[in-house]
């Protein structure tokens, strides 16, 4: 089986598929992969250490009329898509919600696309689980951007001058972003709180040393779907949960949002009045920027100061860590490999087991995810 490796055409974008690590594991599995020139540069992986470890290195022209697979962190463009074989795999980060243009722009090439972010919710593909990968180290970025932003320290600290207080941070959705973000707060000396509509995480939350801050009624016990995700609660409870928030959000200086719903635009969270009653040298740092933003004041990859808070809405946070987030989205890609293949080697992906079946947009021409069928 052949792989091609491309440098990342959306601007920005500084992750790679494949890491030196991960090709000598794919090499070993018997695969032939092709790296494009400099496609790691700007997570640090140079062409010598691919070649090291037993990449080609090619052109982008070159690598893709060898591929049979192409592995991508996120969708590749029309362009890309038009020099491919009949026939070849496309896998990675391809934001599939919705996505029909795309979905269909794949089918008439003949591309068989599988998209990472609909990895099933279950025990064997979890090593595979490129959103959880990601989303863990967004929400530690997360956490990083607001100590550069915030104009204190996050520790209490006890001098002779006098005694610094340690920052108050909220977060907002206790999923692997959040749980990461508290984490991450309370080991840089924050006193931390956290709410979710999930039940479940009121433990979670609680194991990791933060206060719990929820409406508990019965809507909010069963506020979970099946897959783990959280539910679209009702505007009776939302209004409940907003006048708690708005309450708890006016007493800290720092606010991590991480609120997404599948295939739906982030949930308003925070409203300008809310940021309003904030403290002047708050910071705001919205996860949820790429999908409309959890505030109403998110503007995506822009830093907003509103009355002296600084609302931030990175819209790829996995992205300013490159070299990790890399690394850990190409063992998800290897951990998949095996799924591909056929005994001998070949490209064969195994289209009946549950994981592929649950990924697969395209196959053979046609559109074949559920969501997408028909659009």
């Amino acid at each position: 089986m052949h792989i091609a490796v491309l440098a990342e055409s959306l601007p920005g974008e500084a992750r790679v598929a494949a890491t030196p690590d991960t090709v000598k594991l794919l090499v070993k599995a018997g695969a032939t992969v092709t790296v494009e020139k400099k496609a790691g540069l700007k997570a640090d992986f140079t062409d010598e250490a691919y070649e090291t470890a037993g990449a080609q290195l090619a052109t982008r022209a070159a690598a893709l009329k060898a591929a049979e697979a192409l592995f991508c962190v996120r969708r590749p463009d029309d362009a890309t898509l038009g020099k491919l074989k009949a026939g070849t795999v496309v896998i990675g980060l391809l934001e599939p919600h919705g996505a029909t243009e795309f979905a269909k722009a794949c089918a008439d090439a003949k591309v068989n696309a599988l998209a990472m972010e609909f990895t099933p919710r279950i025990t064997r593909a979890q090593a595979m689980d490129a959103l959880s990968s990601q989303s863990n180290l967004a929400g530690y970025r997360a956490v990083i951007e607001a100590a550069e932003l915030y104009g204190r320290a996050f520790p209490m600290m006890m001098t002779a001058a006098g005694t610094i207080a340690a920052a108050k941070a909220f977060v907002m959705g206790a999923g692997v972003a959040g749980l990461q973000a508290i984490a991450t707060a309370r080991r840089l000396g924050a006193i931390v709180s956290a709410t979710d509509v999930r039940p479940a995480a009121k433990e979670q939350v609680a194991s990791l040393g933060a206060k719990f801050v929820a409406v508990e009624n019965e809507e909010f016990k069963a506020a979970e779907t099946a897959g783990g995700y959280a539910k679209e609660m009702s505007d009776e409870y939302k209004a409940k949960q907003a006048e708690l928030v708005a309450n708890h959000i006016a007493k800290q200086d720092i606010v991590i949002t991480t609120a997404l719903i599948p295939g739906r635009p982030a949930p308003k969270l925070i409203t300008k009045a809310m940021i309003e009653a904030m403290k002047p040298g708050s910071v705001i740092i919205d996860i949820a920027a790429a999908n409309g933003g959890n505030t109403d004041l998110t503007e995506a990859d822009k830093v907003v100061e509103h009355k002296g808070v600084k609302i931030a809405g990175f819209s790829n946070l996995p992205g300013r860590l490159p070299a990790d987030a890399s690394q850990l989205l190409a063992k998800n890609l290897v951990n998949l490999f095996p799924l591909l293949i056929s005994d001998d080697g070949a490209l064969a992906p195994h289209w009946e087991d549950d994981i592929i079946k649950g990924m697969a947009l395209t196959k053979d021409g046609e559109v074949v995810h559920e969501t997408l069928k028909g659009s």
